[in-house]
């Protein structure tokens, strides 16, 4: 037989014996503990949402799941921990819009590519920040709201410190956005994390944060933080009193930076095992007790198509970048 027909042969059966090696071992799994990677500290948004998922995915898909928080270089380190990974469906990553969406325009050396590095499973919820500040350098310095805030930050340019969870995170450039349109200067204190931050912000070591809504609802109810306006278009259900900044006018208007977080797989994954993840995922987002659990925390349950999310993702990125351009922000 010629060697080039027998070499085709070859490659042929290779495909054909790989494929349903990979449909038998997709519909099989999983067949042992399967980590989410949260590429941040715990105590924030992105963990509070990875173990909601991974709760959920724990009872439906009879596997225990683990949550791994992988911190550091605004979310790079986890990230890239996910992107390197066996594309075999037990290990995943809760990612944001600051590792899929900004990240890509904020570093000039990123350690993994967002789009062809990952497949994206599902778009797990979409979160408004808030802006909060320390009570006592509220209440000391009479601010009561956005309008009485922004006149306090011009009025003592590079007096303020700006807490955040990392450098190009959602948080981060939240408040980048703030500082363009208003033409303000604060200075940013970026932490490995949303906890860390809004523990030295209760504390006194900052005076305010653009934080994940979730992460910040707790400290706002208690009222050991002052809330005074979300980033979001309409005001959050979870707190109806709380305008959004937009609303404000004058510089502010159309002032919008709001969050998003979604579970993705390592590239090449079988589309069986995403198919699978997606729909126990987005089946239990449906759910009526886990939808309300999210909606009292500020976050708004999606579970949207694999197909969906990275559209969702591509949009995210051009727009994100125009943020990073126009505001000049940098990796600290």
């Amino acid at each position: 037989m010629n060697p080039r027909i027998m070499r085709r042969l070859c490659a042929a059966v290779f495909t054909t014996l790989a494929f349903a090696a990979g449909s038998a071992s997709a519909q099989n799994y999983p067949t042992k503990p399967i980590t989410i990677v949260v590429p941040f500290a715990p105590g924030g948004t992105t963990d509070i949402l990875a173990r909601a998922v991974g709760a959920e995915l724990t009872k439906s898909l009879g596997q225990q799941v683990i949550i791994d928080n992988r911190p550091g270089a605004g979310g790079n380190i986890g990230t890239q921990l996910v992107a390197h990974a066996a594309p075999d469906g037990y290990t995943l990553l809760m990612g944001t819009v600051g590792t899929h969406g900004i990240n890509q325009s904020l570093y000039p050396k990123l350690p993994y590519d967002p789009i062809k590095d990952f497949a994206p499973v599902t778009l797990v919820a979409a979160v408004p920040n808030v802006l909060v500040l320390n009570k006592a350098f509220a209440e000391k310095n009479q601010i009561t709201d956005v309008k009485s805030f922004l006149s306090y930050a011009k009025a003592h340019p590079g007096k303020l410190n700006m807490a955040s969870s990392g450098n190009g995170t959602s948080i981060h450039l939240a408040g980048e956005l703030f500082k363009t349109q208003t033409k303000t200067f604060m200075v940013h204190v970026p932490y490995r994390g949303s906890s860390p931050a809004i523990a030295d912000l209760i504390g006194g070591q900052a005076d305010l944060m653009f934080d994940n809504l979730p992460s910040a609802i707790g400290h706002i109810k208690s009222g050991r933080l002052v809330a005074l306006g979300v980033t979001s278009s309409k005001p959050s259900a979870a707190l109806p009193n709380v305008p959004p900044i937009a609303q404000t006018g004058g510089d502010l208007t159309g002032y919008e930076a709001s969050s998003w977080f979604g579970i993705l797989a390592p590239a090449a994954t079988p589309k069986e095992i995403v198919a699978k993840l997606q729909q126990e995922i987005s089946k239990s987002l449906a759910s009526p007790a886990v939808k309300e659990k999210m909606v009292a925390q500020g976050a708004e349950p999606v579970g949207n198509t694999p197909e969906q999310f990275a559209a969702h993702i591509q949009a995210e990125t051009k727009k994100w970048a125009k943020v990073v351009k126009d505001s000049g922000a940098k990796v600290d």
